[in-house]
């Protein structure tokens, strides 16, 4: 749960600053780079539930870079007087997925992604 958490706060902050850095991420209203970051970190934790291990942590941030990209291009669409274009969410799926590295390596140092024995 701290690991959503975490997500919470740093998945808006992120995009919040790919507006801010990248000029072609431009959104009209202070909300909408923070319900974009909102909907990135729910599925980014599930995604992490699902699929974060030892062996799988290259590919998990792999796809995060992807699904981070397509929900910032095609999520701004959906916002009045918003502006992102194709480089600019794949700047922004850069950037989020650097925040992600660090915190694999954080969920998987602490053991927070270990699933409980699957009971009958």
């Amino acid at each position: 749960m701290s690991g959503f958490i975490v997500k919470l706060i740093v998945c808006p902050i992120g995009v919040i600053l790919a507006s801010w850095i990248f000029p072609n991420v431009d959104f009209a209203y202070w909300y909408q780079p923070i319900i974009i970051g909102v909907v990135l970190a729910v599925i980014g934790y599930f995604m992490e539930v699902l699929m974060l291990k030892e062996s799988t942590n290259w590919l998990s941030t792999g796809l995060d870079f992807i699904v981070t990209t397509l929900v910032v291009y095609y999520g701004s669409m959906f916002f009045t007087d918003s502006a992102v274009t194709f480089w600019g969410a794949v700047l922004t799926g850069l950037l989020i997925a650097v925040t992600e590295i660090f915190q694999h390596y954080w969920l998987l140092e602490t053991g927070k992604t270990e699933k409980g024995p699957v009971s009958d």
